[in-house]
């Protein structure tokens, strides 16, 4: 056994080993160095070794020398408290004592009390070991047994790994060129996950006698001594598989640990990882949330682990399309520890998800001034950049960003986005090449540089392209893409010279278009209307049935709060109301729920919530939605109605205050018609009407065509029409088939698609002063006038 005078001098021996500018003490750098030696199994990152140095700094502060680090009493005293093998250090060191050839006992030992320790006192000091390094994540295995199962258990993984190697079926997909999503690992981790993943094959002989013989280690950690040991067994088998992107297996070792002692962060945090990495992002929100609490619960133990669960929490919420909810837990994490670059990219990342640009970029910049080389966190601010206009600025990120890493798939595509709007077509064409290069099957990449060929004058090339994003996808977009393309070839061959998009058409102004009959829509109706049926895309509330806000309301008990004025409201905060969103769009995958999401934040909730509070009142939230969410249009007014009387200024009775539906009849125009709301909202302020409406005078404001919301007519007819293709007849400025609506020129017999009409565009053929359009649904109405028009000539005749 050990004696007290073998131990000193072996922790002397130790000392003199790191002390390396022979001033008495262990500074930083010093202590990193021993921390890493004595731990040749595991690989630690700078994050890592700092959390243990302040640990180990913080706990030991008496035996601090400020200029010199930790002197050779508090090494010495942090073995005796359990804080690492003495014996083991010693050992991996592959150091010797200094023996005295005479006496055969270590030079300038000291007597000590007890020349031979006792069992009891051996088995106690194992138990000592779960304190300062050893109990916290970033430290690997306690118990001596456990090694030993981790040696036999890399033996079982080489063995499968050589035998799938040899048969061709281990897989490894080089993830390099896609963004990192800044994933924060536990303490300690030999592997990124983003550098290679390997896919293993599961479904054969092989991996089915690996999983039984893992079957028998675990049989052997669940028969350990005590439970502690077994939890060590657990989780360090959990590690190594872990490690081994072994996932699933993984997990279970985990989920085993986390019985054995359920109150403990780490087998929650490393469930979590599993979950997420397997792509199941809500067990792993719940996992990562039993770490949130178990952290908590004990007190300062776990507060440097904080962090690190707070952005896992995000990236697991991410992955849900709670985007919002997100940017709280990477906020708190920044908070928690403003050094840690990843979330504060993560936090950048998200607040560009939801349109919120400025902070985006100042968290950004934040992380690109930590890591400098950091360039996922160069692309995403680059994107920022270009959202707010700020384009050549955006360029130069973009390029340092594909600098940093060629094949940036992400990089490269939306810079290639960026020189398409511009214009630059050659460049953009260059950078989807590039991405191609990388990524062959990105069918999106493929299309857009059929675009930019066609963009470019390159038409031939431009087809070639189409075709073979045709074989890519067999989307209905790229089907209307090549029509496109045939019609531009047929007006090209006719020498109209407007093929490239070249004087393809004329603008012409508002009260120039005229209408014949009263259900043909005037132009600046369809403009509006398109606009929101644009905005009912992108956040699928046409698939929404407005009944569900009804149910919201009834079930949702929100505590009444009081605004800046003092009015009582039933407010949410922002990732609460992302929660009642995700159950109204619960059939939206999550990116698209984040799309959603991003397209509401910027045009409903920027709005509402016009202070920056953070918090918007729900009844006229549920209020604003109802006139686009599915149903028939009188059941979306009587629900808009009753969510303002379900806020509590008007709740309990059958009317509202007029004050506030003039509000709300304001709110909708500022929100989908901006264009004529922003300065009539302003005019709000310091009404004091107090008279009531019913519902039927709600009706009447809401319906009004100048004041209110008429456009919902229009709004309907697209929801009704926007599926209605004309047989082949293209519209005669974009040359796309015509969709929805075709607006048919009276005397020149020219037809323009919804859009072109609502913008004002026609043929430069027909220059005049003057146009008369009549909109036909669909190819039958046309064919029925068609034959009215002959009927009244023969009656004529």
């Amino acid at each position: 056994m050990t004696t007290r005078g073998s131990r000193s001098e072996k922790v002397k021996r130790i000392f003199q080993q790191f002390d390396v500018n022979r001033d008495g003490g262990l500074n930083r750098e010093e202590m990193a160095s021993l921390v890493v030696a004595v731990n040749p199994r595991v690989k630690f990152s700078d994050e890592q070794i700092n959390a243990i140095l302040d640990e180990v700094f913080r706990t030991y502060d008496e035996y601090i020398n400020d200029e010199k680090g930790l002197t050779y009493d508090g090494l010495l005293r942090t073995y005796d408290d359990g804080a690492g093998d003495v014996d083991r250090d010693f050992d991996a060191l592959e150091l010797e004592l200094n023996l005295d050839d005479n006496k055969g006992i270590p030079v300038g030992s000291e007597a000590s009390s007890s020349s031979v320790m006792d069992e009891g006192a051996m088995e106690s000091q194992k138990k000592q070991r779960i304190a300062a390094w050893a109990v916290s994540p970033n430290h690997g295995i306690v118990f001596d047994d456990t090694w030993k199962i981790v040696d036999d258990l890399e033996i079982l993984v080489k063995r499968l790994k050589g035998k799938q190697a040899k048969d061709g079926k281990l897989k490894g997909d080089n993830f390099d060129s896609y963004s990192d999503a800044g994933w924060s690992r536990e303490l300690g981790p030999s592997s990124e996950i983003s550098d290679k993943r390997v896919f293993w094959e599961e479904s054969g002989h092989d991996y089915a006698i690996f999983v039984k013989e893992l079957g028998v280690l675990r049989s052997r950690a669940d028969g350990a001594r005590s439970r502690e040991e077994a939890f060590d067994g657990h989780m360090a088998i959990g590690r190594v598989l872990y490690e081994h992107q072994l996932f699933k297996e993984a997990l279970v070792s985990f989920k085993r640990a986390c019985e054995l002692q359920p109150v403990d962060v780490r087998p929650h945090f490393r469930a979590g990882n599993c979950l997420y990495v397997l792509g199941r992002c809500k067990e792993a929100k719940d996992e990562f949330l039993l770490a949130l609490e178990a952290a908590e619960a004990a007190g300062n133990q776990w507060a440097y682990l904080l962090p690190q669960i707070y952005v896992n929490l995000g990236i697991a919420l991410e992955g849900e399309g709670m985007i919002l909810s997100a940017c709280e837990y990477y906020r708190e994490a920044a908070i928690l520890c403003p050094t840690h670059y990843r979330a504060l990219k993560l936090l950048g990342s998200a607040l560009f998800g939801v349109g919120e640009y400025r902070a985006a970029v100042k968290a950004l910049e934040e992380a690109i001034f930590m890591k400098p080389d950091y360039a996922d966190a160069h692309c995403d601010l680059a994107s920022a950049l270009h959202a707010m206009g700020e384009d050549e600025k955006a360029i130069e990120v973009f390029q340092k960003a594909i600098d940093l890493k060629p094949s940036h798939v992400d990089a490269l595509y939306n810079l290639g986005g960026l020189y398409m709007d511009l214009g630059r077509f050659q460049r953009a064409s260059e950078m989807y090449t590039r991405v191609l290069a990388v990524w062959p099957n990105h069918w999106r990449a493929q299309l857009n540089k059929a675009v930019t060929l066609l963009g470019a004058g390159e038409a031939e090339e431009a087809k070639k392209a189409l075709k073979e994003a045709l074989k890519m996808t067999n989307r209905v977009e790229l089907h209307d893409a090549i029509s496109h393309l045939k019609q531009l070839q047929k007006k090209k061959f006719k020498g109209n010279g407007a093929a490239n998009g070249d004087n393809a058409f004329i603008s012409v102004e508002l009260n120039k278009f005229k209408t014949v009959g009263e259900r043909t829509t005037l132009r600046q109706n369809l403009a509006d209307a398109l606009k929101i049926r644009a905005f009912q895309r992108i956040t699928r509330l046409t698939r929404c049935d407005v009944e569900l806000l009804k149910k919201e309301m009834s079930e949702n008990d929100v505590p009444v709060s009081y605004s800046g004025g003092g009015v009582p409201e039933k407010s949410v905060r922002k990732p609460n109301l992302e929660g009642i969103l995700r159950k109204l769009l619960d059939f939206l995958k999550p990116e698209t729920f984040q799309g959603a999401v991003k397209a509401i934040n910027e045009r409903i909730l920027s709005v509402l919530d016009v202070t920056g509070s953070g918090r918007v009142d729900l009844g006229m939230f549920f209020a604003i939605l109802a006139p686009i969410c599915s149903g028939s249009p009188d059941k979306r007014k009587q629900i808009a109605f009753d969510a303002l009387m379900w806020r509590p200024v008007n709740e309990g009775g059958s009317l509202i205050r007029k004050v506030d539906a003039v509000r709300y009849v304001k709110l909708l125009r500022a929100i989908y018609i901006p264009s004529n709301g922003v300065s009539e909202l302003l005019e709000l302020h310091g009404e004091t009407d107090s008279s009531m409406v019913s519902f039927n005078d709600f009706l009447v404001m809401f319906n009004d065509p100048d004041w209110g919301f008429g456009v919902m007519s229009t709004l309907l007819k697209l929801e009704m029409g926007d599926r209605n293709r004309h047989e082949n007849r293209v519209c005669s400025v974009c040359r796309y088939p015509i969709i929805g609506s075709r607006f048919k020129e009276a005397k020149s017999n020219f037809s323009l698609c919804n859009q072109c009409y609502s913008e004002g565009k026609v043929p430069p053929a027909f220059k005049k002063d003057e146009y008369t359009f009549k909109e036909y649904g669909n190819e039958a109405e046309a064919v029925k006038d068609k034959c009215m028009c002959f009927t009244m000539q023969s009656h004529k005749g």
